[in-house]
């Protein structure tokens, strides 16, 4: 019997790392989930709540794996309870290997017990790192399989995230290893670009970073099956912490909705990191804004192509089910510059209305359209034929 697809649209939620790194604890995840109802993300479509690195607590006298006391003094399942109560469902984070990224104890070797645990948790989406392992396609393949099946046979819909960072093109492999998600590059940081570009490993990869090997994976994204381009740095500001490292000095708020704007058109998870207690008039506008989000979420699951491509432009266009088309038009530059295009120089002939989607009004109709892009914004369309 065919089981119910997992994430028809990509994932849409809030993950802890890039905020709190391991310093986590059960009353600051409640707070979050409160927040996450009081600020409108639920209502928008932000679901689920991750715990990222740093909950493991070790392993019982039966090798189950547990939570740290300190941290979860009421366990896990408890804090699933809770946050289920609020309409939102609970991820929660492990690695292919014997340590997890941040040291703590990983899944090898226990991949059923913990998927069963997990199940038994009340768990609803497992992001699994890739730390401590070895850098072996056929390895890489067969232990996340492993967790997947395991993930299958726990008796509870679990999505499963793969979170090896593109070196051994997941894309290829991911969805028959049991995966709904896997991540096409090395951790996002909370910067435009990588100067570094000889080793972009070590200086940290930057939002166009990620675009350039997002966009061209296209093809594998779909339905049940998404490219993530990692976290939403979106109002973190530079704060200290992972998304801090590797010259991560923070953006501003037009940078940070283009995140928003690229991450949509490419159809990736669309996963918050920053204090969703304390949000000011910006960040909420950028992350709430439906219009964008329902770009994300479109049904038909289609992951934008990249039309133009040069040093100073970059034009996505995403088909959308009911006939339109989502375009993105991305200054790189770091001037604001006139841009004019013809729609059917994207393949989109005849005439359109055009709906700015962070203006919220149609600005244009026609062939196409011209006008000003601001250094490192991103317009973003809606085009309705006429």
């Amino acid at each position: 019997m065919e089981s119910k697809r997992l994430a028809p649209t990509p994932p849409m939620g809030w993950m802890t790392w890039n905020f709190f790194a391991d310093k986590i604890h059960e009353q600051d995840l409640r707070e979050m989930a409160d927040a996450m109802v009081a600020s409108g993300m639920v209502e928008a479509g932000y679901n689920y709540l991750i715990i990222d690195d740093g909950w493991q607590g070790g392993r019982d006298n039966r090798n189950n794996i547990i939570a740290d006391p300190k941290k979860f003094p009421s366990g896990i399942k408890a804090l699933a309870d809770y946050v289920h109560s609020k309409g939102i469902k609970l991820g929660i984070y492990s690695d292919a290997a014997q340590l997890t990224c941040a040291g703590y104890t990983g899944s090898l070797g226990f991949e059923e017990q913990d998927a069963k645990t997990f199940a038994s948790w009340g768990i609803d989406y497992l992001k699994y790192d890739y730390c401590y392992a070895p850098k072996d396609s056929a390895i890489a393949v067969a232990r996340y399989t492993k967790m997947g099946e395991a993930l299958r046979k726990s008796g509870r819909d679990i999505v499963f995230g793969v979170c090896e960072w593109g070196q051994l093109q997941p894309w290829h492999w991911a969805l028959n290893a049991g995966g709904q998600l896997w991540r096409s590059t090395f951790d996002v940081r909370d910067k435009w670009r990588n100067l570094d570009k000889r080793h972009p490993d070590q200086a940290g990869y930057g939002i166009l970073d990620i675009v350039d090997i997002n966009a061209d994976l296209h093809a594998y994204a779909g339905p049940g099956r998404w490219n993530d381009a990692d976290m939403l740095v979106v109002g973190l500001y530079g704060k200290p912490g992972p998304s801090g490292d590797l010259g991560g000095v923070g953006m501003n708020d037009m940078q940070y909705q283009s995140q928003m704007s690229l991450w949509s058109v490419m159809a990736s998870p669309l996963t918050a990191t920053n204090d969703v207690r304390n949000m000011n008039e910006a960040t909420k506008r950028i992350l709430l804004n439906k219009e964008v989000i329902a770009v994300n979420q479109d049904p038909l699951g289609k992951q934008a192509e990249r039309k133009v491509k040069d040093d100073t432009w970059n034009v996505f266009v995403k088909p959308l089910q009911n006939g339109d088309m989502a375009v993105a038009i991305l200054n790189r530059g770091d001037a604001a510059k006139n841009y004019s295009i013809d729609w059917a120089n994207l393949g989109l002939n005849g005439k359109y209305e055009v709906r700015d989607l962070w203006e919220h009004k149609t600005v244009g109709k026609g062939k196409g359209w011209k006008g000003l892009v601001q250094p490192h914004e991103t317009k973003l369309f809606r085009l309705k034929k006429i």
